[in-house]
């Protein structure tokens, strides 16, 4: 892993395969290591460039909430330190929220977006509450009945049901995230902006993907960005839950393979 240091703390990322550059966002709580079943259909073609979110496995939330600003400009450091100046983005969940702020930020720098198992709107006040909630909670008590709990929310019903091996690695990803990454993290998702009104001033292509068994974004969500976001593009795989590109990683990486290559003219 590498390093490099961003505001009140240091964010770790891998790099896998050359090529152009493509930047891959986890969702929460895991790490980079959501993203390797899949990057197997991109390494052969892409440099595929692989951060832990801060607060996520190795690198540490800084002081504060971890907002959404924060995790831009963290993105912005990496894309330096690997020497990119513009590439694709891919974001889950989190990473989807980070990628709208990127967006409003950095926008030079993208050349397109994968927006996977997201949503513009921002949180509700009862979601609100349950993040600051369950950021006190960890803190007072650890994490395992928390990601106990998330594995129910993020895995399909068809993945909690017949790949336990995914259930497993799910969990080994979470228990690298210490306590205070996820208090940090939850808090600053608490506080995101609303993107609703972003989607129309995105002008790069766009990829949208979800599980058809996504419970928290799922379809719906991913209807509303392709509505009013200009010339995007919708893909559902079955049998999947929020954590598609991991769950269905052999549809998810070529899904991924073919947007690139159609970016890049190939």
């Amino acid at each position: 892993m590498r390093r490099v240091a961003s505001g009140d703390t240091e964010i770790a990322y891998q790099v896998l395969g050359s090529g152009p550059p493509l930047v891959l966002l986890h969702p929460f709580p895991v790490n980079h290591e959501f993203w390797l079943p899949a990057a197997q259909a991109l390494t052969s073609r892409y440099q595929v460039i692989l951060p832990d979110l801060r607060g996520h496995g190795a690198s540490a939330p800084g002081d504060g909430p971890a907002t959404m600003a924060k995790h831009a400009a963290d993105i912005a450091r990496v894309m330096d330190d690997a020497e990119v100046g513009r590439a694709p983005l891919a974001g889950v969940s989190i990473g989807g929220y980070i990628l709208f702020e990127f967006w409003r930020r950095f926008r030079g720098r993208v050349a397109a977006l994968a927006l996977c198992n997201t949503k513009a709107a921002a949180d509700s006040g009862e979601a609100r509450h349950a993040r600051l909630q369950a950021a006190n909670e960890v803190e007072q008590k650890g994490t395992e009945v928390f990601f106990q709990g998330m594995l129910q929310k993020v895995l399909g019903a068809t993945t909690r049901s017949t790949r336990p091996d995914v259930v497993d690695a799910a969990l080994a990803m979470m228990r690298k995230t210490p306590p205070e990454g996820v208090a940090a993290v939850q808090r600053g998702m608490a506080e995101r902006p609303d993107s609703l009104e972003t989607l129309s001033s995105i002008n790069v292509p766009v990829l949208l993907v979800t599980g058809d068994e996504d419970g928290m974004t799922g379809p719906p969500e991913a209807e509303t960005m392709r509505r009013n976001i200009p010339g995007s593009a919708l893909k559902v795989i079955s049998r999947a839950g929020h954590y598609a590109p991991w769950e269905r990683a052999e549809e998810a990486g070529p899904l991924l393979r073919q947007f690139l290559d159609s970016v890049h003219g190939n």
